[in-house]
């Protein structure tokens, strides 16, 4: 009864909010990252909070049998965005879902529920998980009949990293317009630049606990998409390696500890090594022993490891640092001694990874590195790729899986992935996985870092 009187004073604050609204989208990403969801009338929307909305579980990847297909959608209130008009010509409104099963428990194959219960067991552990990301994409004009030819590279621009001049830029006013669009969509925006790419773009938003930040991730994505199609006729691609020879997309993922009674930064410590703790050496310690095994869910296409090779910032060698950017994990040193800021960023995952799965894994992985006071060695403050093989031997630096069926050979003596996401779940991500690198192999080019029509055509508008 209680519920049902706090469903509906949540249903009047927002019925109030979207009185000009003609539609509701309701959003949930499937197993793999993917955005889905239903469309309901404003005339639905009380249906949406209290009861939920029936779909079919078993035709979403990573969903239910045949025999049990039928799930519910419930709208997370706290998720309330509204869209520009002119994504639709239409006044549209959106909640991020909830799953659950038909007799009102939470399904457990739901990606968020799966980052929510990961990051309760970490705040039973004393601790107060932060996260953010940065998410790089291109910007790519479409042909005369309104497809993307990549091999004709139709690239909007060749400007180059920082690059800003008006008139030559011509993605600023694009980053402009984005970043107003996540502003009204409830997302703060730290700051925004061209990439290194020809017409690849970035920007930041501030960090949240992730599951909000994954939240924010998926919302980010489907906007710059909008945008780029509806107001400029682009397309925006997340492919993390969308041309050969050009840097790919990266989703550099930035990671923080705190006390979660005193608000303590467990990672800072004022004498250390770039200030951080022997607790933040500890969980990077874990990562990077999982960090091979952790690439399956972080890195999660055919196409990632075409991203990953030397030669460019994506990182290749399991090695940790201080501002070094060929390093797998680099504690940033913008602001020296502010104890706030101490945290560390994982530079190999990438825009096309499920953010829910990939925080989970991370943060699991983090914390057993201070469990098991897992030390990660020293760090390397020299360029890696500069470095011989020899050099590289001597110091014990390892390599990252050099394809994804590496990346799920590791999977399978690493338990990490099984413990965070719970068996059954990462059994059918793992089986998800195996089949996509078969429906591959065919295609495998003699040239192993070249980017296949395959993969244009299974990732270009993921």
């Amino acid at each position: 009864m209680r519920r049902t009187a706090n469903v509906m004073q949540n249903l009047d604050m927002y019925l109030k909010l979207m009185k000009n609204a003609d539609y509701i989208l309701l959003h949930f990403t499937d197993i793999l990252g993917a955005l889905k969801g239903r469309t309901i009338p404003m005339e639905e929307a009380e249906n949406a909070f209290a009861e939920g909305i029936g779909f079919d579980g078993s035709s979403i990847m990573g969903g239910v049998g045949i025999e049990e297909s039928d799930m519910l959608l419930k709208a997370d209130p706290s998720t309330f965005t509204v869209f520009p008009y002119y994504f639709y010509d239409k006044g549209v409104v959106s909640f991020i879902c909830n799953i659950y099963n038909p007799d009102g428990e939470p399904f457990e194959g739901d990606p968020r529920l799966i980052c929510q219960k990961a990051m309760e067991k970490i705040t039973r552990e004393g601790y107060k998980p932060s996260a953010a990301a940065e998410l790089e994409f291109y910007l790519v004009q479409k042909d005369v009949k309104g497809e993307v030819n990549p091999v004709e590279n139709h690239i909007v621009d060749k400007q180059r990293y920082f690059d800003i001049a008006p008139g030559r830029d011509t993605t600023e006013a694009y980053r402009m317009d984005l970043s107003n669009v996540l502003s009204i969509m409830g997302i703060n925006v730290e700051r925004m630049h061209h990439e290194v790419g020809s017409a690849q773009n970035e920007i930041t938003f501030t960090y949240s606990d992730p599951k909000t930040t994954s939240d924010n991730i998926i919302r980010y994505k489907f906007a710059a998409k909008a945008v780029a199609d509806k107001k400029y006729g682009w397309i925006a691609t997340f492919m993390p390696k969308p041309w050969f020879g050009k840097p790919g997309n990266g989703m550099h993922v930035h990671l923080g500890l705190f006390n979660a009674k005193t608000e303590e930064n467990i990672f800072y410590d004022q004498k250390g090594y770039a200030h951080i703790s022997q607790k933040c050496r500890y969980f990077i310690g874990g990562i990077l022993e999982h960090a091979k095994a952790l690439c399956a869910i972080v890195a999660p296409t055919i196409n990632s490891y075409k991203r990953l090779v030397p030669g460019y910032e994506a990182p290749v060698y399991v090695t940790w640092s201080k501002r070094n950017r060929s390093a797998l994990i680099r504690v940033p040193e913008y602001f020296p001694g502010k104890e706030a800021e101490a945290r560390i960023e994982f530079r190999c995952p990438d825009p096309l990874c499920n953010p829910y799965l990939a925080y989970s894994v991370i943060f699991e992985a983090g914390l057993d590195g201070i469990k098991n006071k897992i030390e990660p060695g020293d760090p390397v403050d020299v360029n890696v790729y500069h470095l011989s093989e020899a050099e590289r031997k001597k110091l014990g630096i390892k390599v990252l899986p050099a394809s994804l069926k590496e990346a799920l050979e590791e999977w399978k003596s690493d338990e990490i992935c099984v413990q965070a996401l719970g068996k059954r779940i990462a059994e059918t991500y793992r089986e998800l996985k195996v089949q996509e690198w078969k429906e591959y192999e065919p295609e495998v080019p003699k040239n192993k870092n070249e980017v296949t029509s395959w993969e244009l055509q299974k990732y270009l508008y993921a």
